[in-house]
């Protein structure tokens, strides 16, 4: 199975706004006006696109709040939560 993609869903202070970036590439890959609108229904998963990835979502402080695995079944098994 090949490695998933990484991204990480922070809060950019100098242009005011949530963005999704691909860990590896260091890329925006798409921003956000709000967090909730980035984690509403899908939007996310979107993002990831087809292959599917995790991603890290920040706090608006930089902490970690959570992470996601998208497509669900590509989780892997001996992961903690």
């Amino acid at each position: 199975m090949p490695k998933l993609a990484k991204y990480t869903l922070a809060f950019d202070e100098k242009k005011d706004k949530w963005t999704l970036k691909n860990d590896r590439t260091n890329r925006v890959e798409q921003t956000f006006g709000t967090k909730a609108r980035a984690m509403r229904g899908g939007v996310l998963k979107r993002a990831v696109g087809r292959d599917g990835g995790s991603v890290k979502i920040q706090k608006e402080n930089g902490r970690l709040q959570q992470e996601r695995t998208y497509p669900g079944r590509k989780d892997p098994r001996k992961s903690k939560g």
